[in-house]
């Protein structure tokens, strides 16, 4: 019994019709009738032809038809951050005339336990920043001879980057709340490097993030000793252990909190319920990225909207002008300032006290 594949010239032989016209139905290349469409494709079937080898494709094109696109945490973590899958959502768009599959990969990949940077067949690569491992991804596809794209993050000279305004949209919250008379700000900040646990920042730390860096570098040009608190990621529960920690000492008590995500200040705003605070009454609090925030309701965050799926769609139209041959810029999106009901005028009782020079409490 023959075990020979059918091809396309079986297909079109059955259907009668040129074989061009038999593979015009499946590229979707040129329009055919709907009459001929369903004739190749009711032969296709009774062939057992599924397609055209994608393999054959392949080798003519000489390219494998991937696009890496490489995370720090783990993939199911990465995805639990609405940012993130909007950014996919941009990315998938502007990839699919280029007939490419996306293949996600971590930055560091235990041996033997599947694809790598340096292993996964791949055309190009898009790192996805806010990794303190992005340098290393960034040589070991630079190795390879591959087009790279880097979206957030330290791209160096010659790599596109699709970055955000993060230190001036932060400095427009800042400005926000001091316009509102509030002088005790603390920042509920994003992980300062990767491995990062959680904890207050040190006047003196290596900030290696690229987005924290940034965002906290925005919220101090206008509040400059305002103590910091990262977390060890954008998950409402850090949100809320960071809330716990700022609103911890109520002797020292900040009137507002700049949260550097939705989702932190999402989990802040938690905090502030928990030790008895009201929101905004007794304190603001702003986010960052303009996401929907499930069960936040009758809040509606003070925030800077980000445009997360242009980001991913530019990083897909840079991808495709390069494996066309082409040269790909590095472009900034600015975010956009939406007031809430999350922030108000800072209470008297705080908002005037002697010393209160931008600060809330730090731990010794």
């Amino acid at each position: 019994m023959s075990t020979r594949r059918a091809t396309i010239s079986d297909v079109a032989r059955e259907a009668g019709v040129s074989p061009s016209t038999a593979s015009v139905v499946f590229s979707g290349k040129t329009p055919v009738s709907d009459a001929t469409r369903a004739r190749v494709l009711e032969a296709a079937s009774a062939l057992g032809y599924t397609g055209p080898d994608p393999r054959a494709a392949s080798l003519r094109r000489g390219r494998s038809g991937i696009v890496g696109v490489v995370f720090e945490e783990h993939l199911g973590t990465a995805f639990l951050d609405p940012v993130k899958t909007q950014m996919m959502d941009g990315l998938a768009d502007a990839m699919a005339p280029l007939g490419a599959g996306l293949l996600l990969l971590r930055d560091r990949e235990s041996v033997g336990t599947g694809a790598t940077l340096m292993t996964a067949p791949l055309d190009a690569a898009v790192l996805v920043g806010c990794s303190g491992l992005l340098r290393e991804s960034l040589d070991a596809v630079k190795a390879r001879g591959i087009p790279v794209v880097v979206v957030e993050g330290d791209a160096g000279v010659g790599i596109p980057r699709i970055g955000l305004d993060n230190r001036e949209a932060q400095r427009q919250a800042a400005r926000h709340l001091r316009a509102h008379g509030h002088t005790r700000v603390a920042v509920a900040a994003l992980p300062v490097r990767a491995g990062w646990t959680r904890g207050w920042i040190p006047d003196d730390a290596d900030v290696t993030i690229d987005v924290t860096r940034e965002r906290l570098q925005g919220a101090r040009d206008v509040y400059p000793d305002a103590a910091a608190y990262a977390a060890a990621g954008s998950f409402i529960d850090e949100g809320l252990a960071a809330g716990r920690e700022i609103f911890a000492d109520a002797a020292n008590r900040p009137t507002a909190v700049i949260a550097q995500s939705d989702l932190l200040a999402a989990g802040v705003i938690r905090a502030a319920e928990e030790a008895g605070l009201r929101v905004p009454e007794d304190v603001s609090i702003t986010g960052f990225d303009g996401i929907v925030v499930d069960g936040l309701a009758p809040y509606e965050l003070t925030t800077l909207v980000q445009p997360a799926a242009d980001k991913g769609r530019a990083a897909g139209l840079a991808v495709t002008a390069m494996l066309d041959g082409g040269e790909a810029a590095s472009i900034t999106f600015t975010c956009v300032f939406r007031k809430g009901n999350t922030t108000a005028e800072a209470p008297l009782a705080l908002s005037v006290e002697p010393g209160a020079n931008g600060t809330a409490a730090r731990p010794r």
